[in-house]
């Protein structure tokens, strides 16, 4: 496997002897000093051009980083519409193990690439195009203290859509019911989990793409709770799952509202959980659900 010297020199090195490359751009987990080191860690890059379709049009040049196991290119793609608003990339993951995002920017956007991402690290500006940025920070990524109105509707959603899931459930609908869960109700539950953990550290921290730091955060018993809801290829499992869900969203909501000074929604609790339990007890000919 490649060392990171290695990568970036070969990145470097394609730019510099490049004259329509004006600058090289580095972003993501490789920026925050936050984040551990690991063999899976993508190089996010981005070259800023001069002429975008000279690239595009001919791309043989991609071959210089090396064989690959697999390309996307999202802007080229037909099933999922472009995001990058002109811009195009090359996901690539090599056969040595190596990955390298690489972006196309026209040169006249280096203003937009820098707008708003504190985790931006200048690799080569032939031109002095960009200015001086501070050191990289995921302090924008940190987990943000709740208004009373963000904590009101999280618990307003999650006690809502778990009424769907109930419905699912009771006709058979498994797939629906796991959707509402997937989406909607434990979605609701990690926003509330995040808040927690917010609070235990004064909003300092972040926990990553998809909370993939949350555990560091929570305690075992939460987190086994958690991780034992995704389990739910039957519909007792997953009846199981969504009381899972409702007892440990009523614990952590309870809790981050005493914390923050909230008013937890105990009726809609108390109604909605009484609801649930009295669908899961309906018969499968059941022509009422409260006679």
């Amino acid at each position: 496997m490649r060392t990171e010297k290695e990568i970036f020199d070969l990145l470097l090195h394609f730019a510099k002897s490049k004259p329509e490359i004006r600058a090289v751009g580095m972003e993501g987990s490789r920026t925050n000093p936050n984040v551990p080191k690991d063999i899976f860690q993508d190089y996010d890059i981005s070259y800023f051009v001069t002429d975008m379709n000279l690239f595009i049009k001919d791309e043989e040049w991609i071959n210089i980083f090396g064989d690959r196991i697999i390309m996307q290119k999202p802007e080229a793609m037909s099933l999922f519409p472009p995001e990058l608003g002109g811009w195009f990339s090359y996901l690539m993951l090599f056969d040595d193990g190596n990955r390298i995002d690489l972006k196309l920017v026209p040169v006249n956007d280096a203003d937009k690439y820098t707008e708003g991402d504190k985790l931006i690290k200048i690799l080569l500006d032939k031109d002095g195009i960009f200015p001086s940025l501070p050191e990289p920070s995921d302090e924008d990524y940190h987990i943000k203290r709740p208004s009373k109105e963000f904590f009101d509707d999280c618990c307003n959603e999650f006690w809502w859509v778990s009424t769907y899931v109930a419905k699912g459930l009771w006709r058979k609908e498994i797939l629906y019911a796991n959707n509402h869960i997937n989406l909607y109700v434990r979605p609701s539950l990690l926003r509330m989990l995040q808040w927690k953990a917010g609070i235990g550290t004064d909003f300092s921290k972040s926990v990553g793409k998809n909370n993939k730091y949350l555990s560091l955060f929570i305690s075992q018993t939460e987190w086994n709770l958690l991780l034992s809801t995704y389990k739910n290829s039957n519909p007792k499992d997953c009846w199981q799952s969504l009381f899972t869900l409702t007892e440990l969203f009523r614990d952590t909501a309870l809790f981050v509202a005493q914390k923050l000074g909230y008013i937890y929604p105990v009726e809609d609790d108390n109604k909605v959980t009484k609801y649930l339990k009295r669908v899961k007890e309906l018969p499968d000919n059941a022509d009422t659900i409260f006679s």
